[in-house]
């Protein structure tokens, strides 16, 4: 076989072998082991031709697979006239060299192959940048696959290096340029963004999360009647959309949707991101969507926490929405979920069940950031006036010639803004 060129490296309509190397722990998941990853694969454009599964006690530190794995894989790889093989795995720069000489073909691993959909999704500014930022921190350790083809070549009389590596340490030079270029502008952007967010700071804020495709944005539209892209695919939503919510009995609130999360999720992509998902870290609720109807759901909600944790958003007030359940046949898993789980509403976006209890839970959530307030003012001050009826809900008011006595049910933040000459404020 023809030795792989990096500049055809997109593994868009390429014909490719899925390969996934399991512990022993996870060799009961064996059948469903390759279906995330299929699902990746087949988003970027790869023509799947073949899958192997390799259970070992731990990947192969050179190779990831074992020697008579790698072999059965060359066979394949003629058989099937494959063009690339990608790996569900993460793989070390090493690995993927060593891979490439033993298979003579590209190696996509699993954040290669998410980079690469991340890339064709990305519509705006900011999204472009934090990708290209995120290929280009993946991609610099692992800039001598790009030039084995050189490495054959003698270096310069007195130098000891050749082209390849001399073209190298350009390129990472480049590189380091580029990525502090990209950083200093998503520090711009992100200053932005936060002046952004701190504006809507007179509204109580509710943001959806979850792991990619569980039906976050068809749960946006229900609820805000949101124009948003909803499509049956993985990351068809890559920048945060925000729209007004108008919850019955309460009033207001700002709802936000953003990229959904998966297992693995790349490091570099994860940091690149943490200006977009600041609408989640000063959400005053999030709503994590879940696919009911997904066999590892259990395992898709840990993942979504632990990206939370990362982001710095774990500790804030959350409601499990168990999506899909229409498409449920067994209610066992949804009950041990239920029970286990403190705030759980199980929904259907689609067809709109459950959306009432949902709408219920998220009241209730809220109201447990209230205070219940008692103010006395002069009756002719009506900007405080305003300022209550904006963003609370009066309860009892007396009132006199020259005074006022109102009780109002207001978030705790709202209540520390509240002061005035002659306004005395007690909080019950």
């Amino acid at each position: 076989m023809a030795e792989p060129k990096r500049e055809e490296l997109s593994v868009k309509l390429k014909r490719g072998i899925l390969v996934r190397v399991l512990d022993r722990n996870q060799r009961r998941d064996r059948e469903e082991a390759l279906e995330e990853i299929r699902g990746l694969a087949t988003t970027a454009g790869v023509q799947v031709v073949h899958e192997l599964i390799q259970v070992r006690p731990r990947p192969h530190p050179a190779t990831c697979l074992g020697s008579g794995k790698i072999e059965e894989l060359i066979d394949l790889i003629e058989a099937h006239e494959a063009q690339l093989v990608v790996f569900d795995n993460n793989l070390t720069p090493a690995q993927s060299r060593n891979l490439e000489e033993a298979l003579q073909t590209i190696i996509v691993d699993r954040s290669e192959v998410i980079l690469d959909i991340f890339a064709t999704r990305a519509q705006t500014y900011e999204a472009k940048l934090q990708v290209e930022l995120a290929q280009l921190l993946y991609f610099r350790p692992r800039l001598k696959r790009l030039w084995t083809h050189l490495e054959r070549i003698e270096g310069g009389i007195g130098t000891g290096r050749g082209p390849g590596e001399r073209q190298i340490e350009t390129d990472r030079r480049l590189i380091d340029r580029r990525v502090a270029e990209l950083r200093r502008r998503l520090k711009e952007v992100e200053g932005r963004r936060r002046r952004e967010v701190s504006r809507r700071a007179d509204h109580m804020t509710v943001s959806l999360v979850g792991y990619t495709n569980a039906g976050k944005s068809t749960l946006m539209q229900s609820l805000a009647g949101a124009d948003v892209l909803v499509a049956d695919k993985l990351f068809a939503t890559l920048d945060t959309r925000t729209r007004r919510w108008e919850i019955p009995g309460w009033g207001e609130v700002l709802l936000s949707d953003t990229v959904g999360f998966v297992r693995d999720l790349p490091h570099h992509l994860v940091a690149s991101f943490r200006s977009t998902l600041e609408e989640t870290r000063r959400a005053d609720l999030l709503l994590h969507v879940a696919d009911a109807g997904h066999p590892r759901v259990a395992d898709q909600i840990a993942t979504v926490n632990g990206v939370l944790d990362d982001v710095g958003a774990s500790e804030l007030p959350q409601v499990l929405v168990l999506n899909k359940v229409d498409t449920v046949e067994d209610r066992t898993d949804i009950d041990i979920l239920r029970a286990k789980t403190q705030h759980c509403v199980a929904i259907s976006a689609t067809s709109g069940l459950g959306l009432d209890r949902l709408s219920a839970a998220v009241c209730e959530m809220l109201g447990e950031g209230e205070v219940e307030v008692e103010i006395e003012t002069d009756i002719g001050n009506g900007r405080l006036l305003a300022f209550l009826n904006e963003h609370g809900r009066m309860t009892d008011s007396e009132y006199n010639e020259k005074t006022m006595r109102l009780i109002y049910r207001i978030p705790r933040r709202f209540a520390e803004q509240i002061h005035g000459n002659g306004t005395t404020v007690t909080v019950r």
